[in-house]
């Protein structure tokens, strides 16, 4: 799973609340410009309002979500010349990772986002876009975290719901947001490729991905019931809202 930036235990209500929001807005389950309403989200959720308050509070503090004073919480809603800004910052971050990993990943490291790919692949093929967006996510989390910088990290973490947001209003429905084999090249870079060849490519993956951004999909966004339908009975936990 692409976690989002918080290195809290995940087993508290408001953790809860905050984790799938954000993995909501990953995933495409949350549309550009949708109002969060704690009433709603409250009743989504099975906790109090003010943990829905507590969790949307934070996630504004992680520029994932706007919260504004007599206008309450909303999805952002980026322009393109956001996106500039963000594919820039994203290629400077993790074009250093990879000329950094260039050529001295292990076996294992390189077996597991071989893994991810795979995962990815097979989400594609059978249509889960939500999975495929979230393996995308966790290929690009889990490189830049064997960087060994947990600011890296930070930063990819802020980055990533806004990449999501970008793709969600600006690309065809019928372009896949990262593309797998993309990143199959991209391992191939940085097991065989020089630290150059390495940053090279993952800067013209990323700088592709940009340059995909040519047609919102629009569509009739879902009620947050149904969004997060699967955090109301949250397994095991038979205690009281707090």
């Amino acid at each position: 799973m692409v976690t989002s930036p918080s290195s809290r235990p995940a087993d508290t209500a408001t953790e809860r609340v905050y984790q799938g929001i954000y993995q909501a807005i990953v995933e495409h389950r949350l549309a550009p410009g949708a109002r969060l309403r704690e009433e709603e989200l409250s009743e989504s959720f099975g906790v109090s309002r003010t943990v829905v308050r507590q969790a949307l509070q934070r996630l504004a503090a992680d520029h994932v979500i706007e919260l504004a004073h007599n206008r309450g919480a909303q999805v952002p809603q980026p322009d393109l010349a956001h996106a500039a800004q963000v594919f820039e910052a994203r290629g400077l971050v993790e074009g250093e990772v990879a000329r950094r990993l260039a050529g001295q990943l292990s076996a294992e490291q390189v077996q597991n986002l071989q893994q991810l790919v795979e995962a990815e692949a097979v989400a594609h093929a059978r249509g889960d876009a939500a999975a495929a967006i979230r393996l995308s996510g966790q290929f690009h989390r889990t490189l830049v975290g064997l960087a060994g910088n947990p600011v890296f990290v930070r930063w990819l973490d802020e980055m990533l719901p806004t990449t999501s947001l970008l793709i969600a209003l600006y690309q065809r429905a019928d372009q896949p947001g990262c593309v797998t084999h993309r990143h199959q090249e991209l391992i191939s870079a940085l097991v065989s490729g020089s630290p150059a060849q390495a940053a090279s490519e993952m800067r013209r993956h990323l700088k592709e991905l940009e340059k995909s951004l040519m047609g919102g999909r629009g569509g009739k966004a879902p009620a947050l019931r149904d969004v997060f339908a699967a955090y109301r009975e949250p397994p095991g936990d038979a205690s009281p809202r707090r």
